[in-house]
């Protein structure tokens, strides 16, 4: 939930380079979406890639993504789980 577009908007901007860096993708950022099943609302969707989990946690860690997030802090409220996917 963004609760400060501006600065959310700065986040944004910043936010792909770092997940670049850490070797993901974004295979969804902020699309329309239809809630199928259930009593979820999200109001914003985001979906990365990463080779593993090793590699979304490691890019989380990383230094470039927390000067990213610092950018997000105070401007949303969210939730972000890293799954491992499928080959």
């Amino acid at each position: 939930d963004i609760t400060d577009a501006a600065q959310y908007e700065q986040y944004k901007a910043a936010s792909p380079a770092a997940i670049q860096a850490g070797g993901g993708r974004f295979l969804a950022r902020g699309g329309e979406l239809a809630v199928l099943e259930g009593d979820w609302q999200p109001s914003r969707l985001v979906v990365l890639e990463f080779e593993d989990l090793a590699a979304a946690r490691d890019w989380y860690q990383s230094e470039i993504y927390q000067q990213a997030k610092k950018l997000r802090d105070g401007a949303a409220r969210l939730r972000m789980v890293a799954v491992q996917g499928v080959d």
